[in-house]
C-alpha cells in the first residue's frame, strides 16, 4: 500500500475564472487516481490545502508526525513546489528509518487540464515510490532527485540537480 499525504501547492488549486485568482476547495488526488486507473492499494489523507510558501514549521512537523505514525514504508506527499526541497530537509532531520518518501507537485494546477504537469509526475511519484530504496526523493519532471541533491530552477520551473 502507498500512503498518500497532500498538503496543497498548485497540484490542487482551482482558478476563479471571475477574480482571475487561485484558490484551493478539494483535492484532485482521488479523482486523478481514478482517471489514472490506478489499481495499487492507496491511502489518501489530506494534512492541509496551502501555498507552500506560506508552509511554516509548525505544518512541516505535521508532515512529520503523518510521516511517523504511518504504518506504511512507501509514502507519497503533494506539495508546492516552491518550498518542496526546505520540507524535504526537515523530514530528513527527524530521521525517519524504513521508509520511502516522495515529494511531488506540479507548476501548473491539475484543474487547468492537459496543460498540467500534475498527471504526469503523480505517475511518476508512483512508480518512483514502489522503486526506489527508504529515503528522501523529490520527484519531477518525470525524473527523481535525492533531497539533498536538488534545487527548482526558478528560470525554466525544472528541477535540475545541485552537481
Amino acid at each position: 500500500m502507498v500512503q498518500i499525504f497532500v498538503t496543497g501547492g498548485t497540484f490542487d488549486k482551482e482558478y476563479n475564472f471571475i477574480t482571475g485568482k487561485l484558490y484551493f476547495k478539494d483535492s484532485h488526488l482521488k479523482d486523478m487516481f481514478q482517471r489514472g486507473r490506478c489499481t495499487i492499494d492507496i491511502d489518501v489523507k489530506t494534512l492541509m490545502m496551502i501555498d507552500s510558501l506560506e508552509m511554516t514549521d509548525e505544518d512541516r512537523g505535521i508532515i512529520i508526525h503523518n510521516c511517523k505514525k504511518s504504518a506504511h514504508d512507501k509514502i507519497i506527499i503533494t506539495h508546492g513546489t516552491d518550498t518542496m526541497v526546505e520540507t524535504a530537509e526537515k523530514i530528513a532531520e527527524a530521521n525517519l528509518k524504513g521508509k520511502t518518501i516522495i515529494l511531488t507537485g506540479a507548476m501548473v494546477p491539475y484543474a487547468f487540464g492537459t496543460s498540467s504537469d500534475g498527471f504526469f509526475n503523480l505517475g511518476s511519484a508512483m512508480a518512483f515510490a514502489q522503486a526506489l530504496p527508504e529515503g528522501i526523493y523529490v520527484v519531477m519532471n518525470g525524473r527523481y532527485f535525492d533531497w539533498a541533491n536538488v534545487k527548482k530552477n526558478r528560470q525554466t520551473g525544472n528541477f535540475e540537480e545541485l552537481n
